[in-house]
């Protein structure tokens, strides 16, 4: 025993000599590579370091964090051009009001991203690492879909099915931007889009950035980051963008139109419809029952009144959550190296005119209806068929009351509002189905 008890002493001892040994060697080596500098040069080697450095020298052969070389215009003016729009929407956000919870997360995203050296953005920084933990699996999209579902409700809908059409009318957005983007890659060199990433930004036209963001994970995985921008971009600019295009499909007699009283809705009617639609998505359109369930879920949890704390949760701090990781994460997205393209810049385009198209097909189908309709329809509230809930009812209540402060549309257009996130939820499935 005492044999065995001084073998392991000596190779302990040895052990320990050896380490000793190298750290002694290693301190001398870098005492040997140390050279002493003045103070100019220790304020030198500090200035490379900085921001201001990196934007005004740029370097000609940095790289991204994926190995991409990045352009001296990206590395200089790109930045402080995208910081510039950062502080725009901050203003908008801010001083304008439209959409704080989207657009405050989204810029200071954007802001981030943008800061040299820092590398904030890349996959070993905070928002790479929130970026890959639940966007790019399509993780935050479905949470994000259990809160809204849990905040909506869906009696206006079931007072007035026939607003469903205006819903379902507001996604023709979606497929003529599908077209409109294989024919840019058709006739232009600047874009090359596949059948799947046309259908993958056909989907921004329904103005869901959940929605958006879950088809693009799965279809157009390179495009994510630039679909995401578009997707929740426009939803936050709702207020600008539909106000004109709703003036100018409308005459003033059509807005002035005062709907009629909605009919109050059952508790059991409330309890039964997420069921009865998820089980009509299960048997018809298994592709979409993701995004339908994780809605019909938190709703159920709303509407059965017997689990008030995970209501609450999902209303608010579940989703609250999200909404700052899922902001911070597409804001990552507004890196210069990433957003100062053609490609990400043809996306803005087609993701506008697709926004614009489903608005005024849901303005269109709104006075369709009122040739057949003996129960008239505020055109008005047919722009709320896109799925920005509930930021597009509250556009058409506004411009409703411009034209006659006492015509109250928010209900009314509650009914095609929560009808577009259904509808924009079965768009992204069939476009699964059809392409995956």
């Amino acid at each position: 025993m005492k044999k065995i008890l001084l073998i392991l002493s000596f190779i302990i001892f040895s052990a320990l000599s050896l380490n000793a040994s190298s750290y002694t060697q290693e301190r001398v080596a870098t005492k040997q590579e140390y050279k002493s500098k003045s103070l100019s040069e220790l304020f030198g080697s500090f200035y490379k370091t900085t921001g201001i450095n990196a934007l005004l020298s740029p370097d000609k052969n940095l790289k991204d964090a994926h190995g991409k070389p990045l352009s001296v215009f990206t590395q200089s003016w790109g930045r402080a051009i995208m910081i510039v729009i950062s502080f725009i929407l901050f203003y908008l956000a801010i001083a304008k009001g439209f959409e704080p919870l989207l657009l405050i997360p989204i810029g200071f995203g954007g802001l981030l991203a943008n800061i040299p050296i820092a590398n904030i953005a890349g996959p070993d920084g905070f928002l790479g690492i929130i970026y890959n933990s639940g966007i790019s699996n399509g993780l935050f999209p479905l949470i994000i879909f259990m809160g809204v579902g849990a905040m909506t409700d869906f009696g206006p809908l079931l007072a007035n099915p026939k607003t469903a059409l205006l819903g379902g009318a507001a996604q023709f957005g979606i497929f003529a931007t599908l077209v409109g983007a294989l024919v840019l890659s058709q006739y232009t060199d600047l874009f090359s889009f596949s059948l799947t990433d046309a259908a993958a930004i056909g989907i921004i036209g329904g103005a869901d950035g959940p929605t958006a963001i879950f088809i693009a994970s799965r279809l157009a995985p390179d495009l994510l980051g630039a679909i995401a921008v578009a997707a929740y971009s426009y939803m936050a600019l709702v207020p600008i963008i539909q106000p004109p295009i709703m003036r100018a499909l409308t005459t003033q007699k059509e807005r002035k139109i005062k709907m009629v009283q909605l009919r109050n809705v059952s508790k059991l009617e409330k309890i039964i419809f997420p069921l009865t639609v998820l089980t009509l998505c299960v048997f018809v359109l298994p592709d979409a029952t993701p995004l339908i369930g994780a809605l019909c879920f938190g709703n159920f949890i709303k509407e059965s009144g017997v689990v008030a704390r995970l209501s609450d949760t999902l209303q608010n701090a579940l989703i609250n959550i999200i909404t700052i990781f899922l902001g911070l994460a597409v804001g990552s997205k507004l890196a210069a190296e990433k957003f100062l393209v053609p490609q990400t810049l043809g996306i803005l385009v087609l993701g506008l005119i697709a926004f614009s198209i489903g608005t005024a097909a849901g303005i269109l189908m709104a006075k369709i209806m009122n040739k057949f309709s003996k129960d008239k329809i505020n055109p008005l509230i047919g722009s709320a068929g896109v799925s920005a809930v509930p930021m597009a009812a509250r556009v058409s209540n506004k411009e409703g009351m411009r034209e006659d402060p006492t015509n109250m549309l928010l209900m009314h257009a509650m009914g095609p509002n929560v009808a577009g996130v259904i509808g924009s939820a079965v768009a992204a499935g069939v476009l699964l189905s059809i392409f995956k």
